[in-house]
């Protein structure tokens, strides 16, 4: 396996066929895309039918590392997985933090692309030697740490880095993910099944390369602006660092946004015991950061003799407050399981919250209530083995509800669950909820940035001025953070100015904030195109009815104003009034008919 140069390397496998091939990315694909999602997002629109079922073996799964990623700059450790998703039809993106994508990007590979589906359980083992297909059927069945363990066992490399997918994902569970380091998740989106149905159990990377796909004088100027960055932020000594994620319970409950009881109201009575203050004081027994990282927001935990990671603000509220449930510990088991069985925290939480409230109104026979936290452990496992109602739960909540004839029960945008924010309170982020091209999302244009923290602008949660343009540059931003491997959460403490100048370090080649502005706006646009070619339309642009209503809505929220919100969003982004992307908004990005980044072969004319 020969190394990609300085635009990095692509593993082509075929696990239908059993073959490996290695390209090279040229020059006009990094610098339109950089890397990460917008590089998984451009071989995945050259190489993609949107008409196709995601868990056919047409998909394909792309795992690709930030451009940044790996190369020591401290919060660069990014890699997204890229793919059809079967929970939304969408083309999804998927971001996953821990050590992987650093040590993949390391042994030589910026870019896997999985096509096909191997008949029996296969593992992907790659190295600083090459990459290579093993049979995985030992494997099969195992949970994800299980498999980890076994799998460093058996190549002898305590140091191994692991991607896999746990029960749930084997048996294509909609809601699965992948699981990194035993707790790090690929989550949403239901990436898990994918990679299920191609029947990959794990891919493992081991060892180096002397060589490296970046610009190593570039990359350590940039590492030292980011440390200097960091430490005048304060970032990694704040809130984050103590408390984690969690540290917004409290912040947003106060705030009256914080989702309880599948959205039926925005306060939740028992969120100081769900906290992270409370995490700190009951059940927290250290901090854990991802590759290259001084905040470690992540949690060390223990619960009743059970060890793990997080919860995390999204998974202490989709079991905590969505379900009604003030048990910490509860949570936190529910948490550790999810992550063992391979299932996202974010859609299994909502998803019972849906059940718990059907159940109540008594459109189903099931006894479990809202507060029950008793129940939370025996569903997850439920809806990882796809036993009793748990196989109706792991197709997410718009599709159980369906079953049962109340689809407005499910809080969900493209059939994906909405996050921890209520955008009933903000305005902003119930736009990009709307209009987020793989499903309700937070992280793909946090809007709580600007209404919440006034980062980095401050603006007033329930006006509608400005709500539209600032909705489009947080998600272009994201994009563009994403692709480089970045944390989103520096986002708190560098500009776009400042992303452009890592990524013109790292190309060696100079990107204004304009272009690089350009290049997240350019990865929005196919997934949107893809998007409306796999038939979603404007009417899928929309929140459930309940969140357009100010009741259950915390003081002073409204409901969402979807009119004239979306219309205004469809002008800024250059799109027409059904929301398609203009032929003249198409050119101006190079993503026409004509257009350079898109001349060439599959990978940009090198391969």
């Amino acid at each position: 396996m020969q190394g990609g140069g300085a635009f990095g390397s692509v593993l082509d496998v075929d696990l239908g066929g059993h073959t490996i091939a290695e390209s090279g990315l040229s020059r006009a694909i990094r610098r339109g895309f950089l890397g990460g999602r917008g590089v998984g997002v451009r071989i995945a629109t050259r190489g993609l039918d949107p008409a196709i079922d995601p868990l056919r073996p047409e998909n394909i799964l792309v795992f690709s590392a930030g451009l940044l990623t790996g190369t020591g700059v401290p919060l660069g450790s990014r890699l997204d997985v890229v793919t059809k998703s079967p929970l939304t039809g969408t083309l999804t993106s998927s971001n996953m933090g821990g050590q992987f994508g650093a040590a993949l990007r390391r042994a030589g590979t910026d870019t896997i692309v999985l096509r096909g589906a191997s008949a029996s359980p296969v593992l992907l083992r790659i190295d600083e030697a090459g990459a290579e297909l093993h049979d995985a059927s030992d494997y099969w069945g195992m949970g994800t740490a299980e498999v980890t363990e076994a799998i460093r066992r058996d190549t002898g490399d305590r140091n191994a880095r692991v991607a896999c997918i746990g029960p749930a994902g084997e048996r294509q569970a909609l809601i699965s993910c992948i699981i990194d380091e035993k707790a790090r998740a690929a989550g949403r989106g239901g990436v898990g099944a994918v990679m299920g149905a191609k029947r990959l159990k794990a891919i493992v990377v081991t060892g180096r390369r002397r060589e490296r796909s970046w610009d190593e004088e570039g990359a350590a100027r940039v590492r030292e602006f980011v440390r200097e960055k960091v430490e005048k932020s304060g970032i990694a000594r704040g809130g984050l660092h103590r408390y984690g994620t969690a540290t917004l319970v409290n912040l947003i409950n106060e705030k009256e946004l914080l989702p309880t009881r599948n959205f039926q109201h925005s306060r939740f009575e028992g969120a100081e015991m769900v906290s992270g203050e409370e995490m700190e004081r009951t059940i927290l027994r250290g901090r854990k950061g991802c590759y290259a990282c001084p905040v470690a927001c992540g949690r060390v935990t223990s619960t009743n003799g059970h060890d793990g990671e997080g919860p995390e603000y999204e998974t202490i509220w989709a079991f905590g407050p969505a379900c009604g449930v003030n048990d910490l510990k509860a949570i936190a088991r529910a948490n550790y399981l999810c992550n063992e069985l391979g299932l996202d925290t974010i859609s299994t939480g909502a998803t019972i919250a849906c059940a718990m409230e059907m159940a109540e109104r008594g459109h189903i026979s099931n006894p479990f209530r809202f507060g029950d936290a008793g129940v939370l452990e025996p569903l997850v496992r439920m809806i990882a083995f796809g036993e009793g109602i748990g196989a109706e739960l792991a197709e997410g909540s718009l599709r159980f509800a369906r079953r049962y004839g109340h689809p407005e029960l499910s809080m969900s945008v493209k059939g994906q669950e909405i996050p921890a924010y209520d955008p009933r309170g903000l305005q902003g982020q119930g736009l990009e909820y709307a209009t987020s091209v793989r499903g309700a999302c937070h992280v793909y244009g946090n809007m709580v940035y600007p209404e919440v923290l006034g980062i980095p602008v401050r603006l007033d949660p329930l006006s509608l001025e400005g709500k539209a343009y600032w909705t489009k540059y947080m998600q272009d931003i994201s994009a563009c953070i994403d692709s480089l491997g970045m944390c989103l959460f520096t986002i708190r403490t560098f500009h776009a100015k400042d992303y452009a100048y890592m990524a013109s370090e790292l190309l060696g080649e100079e990107i204004d904030e304009a272009e690089f502005l350009r290049i997240g706006e350019r990865i929005w646009n196919l997934q949107r195109l893809f998007n409306l070619g796999a038939g979603l339309e404007m009417k899928d642009d929309t929140l459930p009815d309940r969140l357009l209503s100010k009741e259950g809505a915390g003081a002073g929220g409204k409901g969402w104003r979807r009119d004239p919100l979306l219309s205004e969003y469809y002008r800024e982004r250059g799109w027409d009034e059904q929301g398609i992307p203009t032929g003249r908004t198409r050119e101006r990005l190079g993503i026409g008919a004509d257009a350079g980044i898109e001349e060439g072969s599959r990978y940009g004319g090198d391969d």
